[in-house]
C-alpha cells in the first residue's frame, strides 16, 4: 500500500488545503494528513483544535487519516512509512523554500521524495496567514474555508 504525507500547521485549514487534499488522496492508496507542531510560529487554534477542525473538513474524504506530529518530518515518514511527502504550491515564493527544504530532507535520506501539488488557480493567493489577518480585521472568510472553520474562526475572534 503506498501511503502519502501532507504536513502542515493548517492553522486554520483552508480551501486550498482541502483541494491538495483531495487531490492527492487520488495518488495514494492512503493519505496521512499531519498536523505539525511548529514553535515559530503564533499559532491561533491550538494542536487540538486544528486536529479537530481538520477532521471535520476532511469528513467524507476517503482514505484520509489525521495525525499529530512534533519534530523532523523525517521521523514522521518513517513512523508512518509513506513512500513521499505532499506539498501544495501557490507561487513561485513557495517553490524556493519547498525545493530547499526537498533537497534537505532528501540528503537526509536518500529514500526521501517529495510531490509537488500546484494550487487550484481559485487558491493560489489563500493563506492560513491571510486568512488570521482578515478574521482579525473583522472581514468575511467564508469563501475561502470550509463552514466548520469559518464557524470556528468567528468563535475564536470573538472570545479573542
Amino acid at each position: 500500500m503506498k501511503a502519502g504525507l501532507f504536513p502542515g500547521s493548517f492553522d486554520p485549514v483552508t480551501n486550498g488545503h482541502i483541494d491538495v487534499i483531495r487531490r492527492a488522496g487520488k495518488l495514494f492508496d492512503k493519505l496521512i494528513v499531519a498536523v505539525a507542531i511548529n514553535e515559530s510560529k503564533d499559532a491561533m487554534f491550538t494542536l487540538e483544535e486544528r486536529t479537530e477542525l481538520l477532521k471535520a473538513a476532511c469528513k467524507g474524504i476517503p482514505r484520509v487519516e489525521i495525525i499529530c506530529f512534533e519534530g523532523l518530518l523525517m521521523n514522521a515518514v518513517k513512523t508512518y512509512g509513506t513512500s513521499a511527502v505532499v506539498r501544495g504550491l501557490r507561487a513561485i515564493s513557495d517553490f524556493e523554500y519547498e525545493f530547499q527544504m526537498a533537497m534537505m530532507n532528501r540528503e537526509l535520506d536518500p529514500n526521501y521524495e517529495t510531490v509537488f501539488l500546484m494550487s487550484s488557480p481559485s487558491y493560489s493567493f489563500v493563506s492560513s496567514r491571510m486568512i488570521k489577518e482578515i478574521v482579525k480585521l473583522g472581514g468575511d472568510v467564508s469563501p475561502f474555508v470550509p463552514p466548520a472553520i469559518a464557524e470556528a474562526l468567528k468563535r475564536k475572534h470573538k472570545h479573542g
